[in-house]
């Protein structure tokens, strides 16, 4: 994939056009650093932590370590870019995604709000602006259950986005991403999704919990992929703007053969036998789409974009639990024939 200056409507440094990455130290942004790395353009890496650089790049790559809430810092981020990737979001504790307090809302909401401003006044040729988007935003969903605070939060990023492009002040992409999971080389690790999580418990030797029969299921997204369709949005910019696209693999896996699967594969690190997933009752904190199953259609964004998920599901699994059980390294059972 090549992206150009001409595509993106702004610089022509011999270069490559300028793209600036907000939130390029986390598990996606990580991943979206690989991608663009490996194409002639010039990446400015913008995180509050250090952002991890892969080794004889092709891009020309400038890191910044920035507080990202604060509209100086965003102002100075997106400076000149040509393009910008907002991956930035209000990640907190173990229920980060259902936050709704006002820290998680400055950065969920007001960052948008920010860049916005911050593009306006800086006038000239609109930039492209990729957002990432959340599933649970879209009506494919098949379901009436409530937004959680964190999807209310992206739904209203996506409304700012949606106006500033319909004022020509940006043009902006939203890709509403199903679940990711998977290995990001770059970043050392495998996220603090699901799987992840589920691949860590049994390395502890803990039960897998379900908080329903194993019946619901996640279309499952490596976060290359993910990495992969950001690339192509930008490549394809004069399509997609304006509008939100679902961006999934299409195909549902129920989390109970999910977790099962993820216990199997742990077994094959540890030399005991599987642990169990068990279903339990749910906590107070669970939600209506905790127990919804989406119905993830990617076509329409393949059609305009071209892109397509390259990591099957048994492969890319297989690789994340074999990371997580490198960097959790449990301790061989003595005999591994005998019952837990």
């Amino acid at each position: 994939m090549k992206l150009t200056a001409e595509r993106l409507s702004r610089s022509h440094d011999p270069r490559g056009p300028l793209i600036a990455v907000l939130g390029a130290s986390g598990y996606l942004g990580s991943a979206m650093v690989t991608e663009l790395a490996a194409l002639p353009v010039r990446l400015r890496l913008v995180a509050r932590g250090p952002s991890p650089v892969p080794a004889e790049p092709v891009a020309d790559i400038e890191v910044r370590r920035a507080d990202l809430s604060r509209r100086d810092a965003v102002a100075a981020a997106v400076e000149n870019a040509d393009a910008v990737i907002h991956l930035a979001a209000g990640i907190g504790g173990q229920q980060s995604w259902r936050a709704t307090d006002e820290q998680a809302a400055q950065v969920n909401v007001g960052m948008m709000r920010d860049l916005v401003d911050v593009l306006r006044r800086r006038g000239g040729t609109a930039p492209a602006v990729a957002f990432a988007g959340t599933l649970q935003a879209g009506s494919s969903t098949g379901s009436t259950a409530p937004l959680s605070g964190y999807a209310a939060q992206k739904v209203a990023a996506e409304g700012i986005l949606r106006e500033a492009t319909a004022q020509g002040v940006v043009r902006g992409v939203v890709l509403r991403l199903s679940t990711l999971y998977g290995h990001s080389p770059l970043s050392g690790g495998a996220g603090r999704g699901v799987l992840a999580s589920m691949a860590r418990r049994a390395l502890a030797d803990e039960a897998l919990t379900m908080w329903h029969d194993g019946s619901v299921a996640r279309d499952f997204l490596h976060v290359r992929d993910a990495a992969g369709a950001f690339v192509a949005a930008l490549e394809h910019v004069a399509e997609l703007q304006g509008r939100p696209w679902t961006v999934g693999t299409g195909r549902l896996e129920r989390l109970g053969e999910a977790f099962t699967a993820v216990a199997g594969l742990v077994a094959e690190h540890t030399g005991r036998p599987p642990v169990p997933v068990v279903a339990v009752p749910p906590p107070a904190y669970a939600e209506a789409g905790d127990f919804h199953s989406p119905e993830t259609d990617a076509t329409a964004f393949h059609a305009a974009s071209g892109w397509t998920p390259r990591v099957p599901f048994s492969e890319g699994l297989r690789a994340m639990v074999a990371a997580v059980a490198a960097a959790h390294p449990a301790t061989p059972a003595a005999h591994p024939s005998a019952s837990p």
